[in-house]
């Protein structure tokens, strides 16, 4: 289900490369694109031949600096910059309202901001930070932006919602769906809640290609072991250590194999283009493969997956449609 010269060393410029053609004149939006992250390096790449790639981001500040250094890079790309807080309901809706204002059609949202908190915190909207961040936030963006995405559809293309998401997910039990909302302060773990979110994300790429009939397919991915800003965050070291992502001295653990940014960023550009996951909704990839297989199966039932998706309908209060 993919081309046969991909694997784990993969880079997303390799895979970009041979999907030019599928890439050239669609419009992505990428969440999560400060520099050294894989977001950027997969909005970077797909600069180089898509008409429109949108990049968001909290900070205006670091948001200018990925554009400017995507500029560089390429210097013909349509970059366009979108403030976005993925914990705040209502920039989510700001945001969406300026996309919404596009006279472009929307292919490709992707999926890939992610915000890890030390300790449990609530939003503005007294919502968990990790689970508003990986799940609540994205879901009512998609609802919001579903239109968009709608008018992208042709006869020979289905547009698509990529969700990164992370093998971690299997470490977990699944998706408590009555702490979705608040998550339980007693109980609150980093890595613990990080597992829930990843599963979440399987879920909903699941549900959202059912759901759709077709008009939208959903893709879920893990990227891959990288360091990146999370990793090398200070307050979110111990947990990291106690998930044996780092090791005593704080540097990422000799026992893992680690992946290069753009190694981990090929499966994001893959799940996005790869023409074959046409005949795959709701499909899970690994290495730019389909690996389904590798999803828990917490994590891929079908009827938690219809849950959650109830769950988080009644969170943001409103239905989400595909009409």
């Amino acid at each position: 289900m993919s081309h046969p010269a991909f694997s784990a060393a993969t880079t997303a410029e390799e895979v970009a490369s041979v999907f030019a053609d599928r890439i050239q004149g669609k419009n992505v939006l990428i969440t999560g694109t400060s520099i050294n992250g894989i977001g950027f390096e997969a909005a970077r790449v797909l600069a180089k031949y898509a008409n429109l790639v949108v990049i968001t981001g909290y900070n205006s500040e670091r948001l200018k600096l990925s554009q400017d250094a995507i500029k560089k890079d390429f210097p013909t790309a349509n970059i366009r910059p979108l403030t976005l807080d993925l914990r705040s309901l209502t920039s989510v809706r700001e945001a969406a309202a300026e996309v919404s204002a596009y006279h472009e059609p929307l292919h490709v949202l992707i999926h890939n901001a992610y915000a890890a908190t030390a300790e449990h915190q609530l939003t503005e909207d007294k919502l968990e930070s990790q689970m508003a961040v990986g799940q609540i936030g994205p879901f009512l963006l998609t609802k919001l932006l579903a239109l968009k995405l709608l008018a992208a559809a042709t006869g020979s293309y289905i547009p698509r919602v990529v969700y990164v998401s992370s093998m971690g997910h299997a470490l977990g039990a699944g998706i408590d769906l009555n702490t979705v909302e608040k998550g339980d302060p007693e109980k609150y773990a980093m890595m613990g809640r990080h597992c829930e979110v990843k599963s979440a994300n399987i879920l909903s790429a699941i549900e959202l290609s059912k759901r759709s009939k077709g008009k939208i397919n959903g893709y879920s991915l893990h990227p891959g072991a990288v360091v990146t800003n999370i990793v090398q965050k200070e307050d979110t070291k111990e947990a990291l250590q106690e998930f044996g992502l780092l090791g005593p001295d704080g540097l990422p653990s000799t026992k893992i194999e680690w992946k290069t940014i753009p190694q981990a960023a090929a499966t994001i550009v893959a799940a996005a283009f790869t023409p074959e996951l046409d005949a795959k909704p709701g499909a899970y990839l690994v290495d730019c493969v389909v690996a389904s297989n590798k999803s828990a199966p917490h994590s891929s039932d079908p009827e938690t997956a219809a849950k959650l998706w109830t769950v988080t309908e009644g969170i943001i209060g409103e239905e989400f449609d595909f009409e």
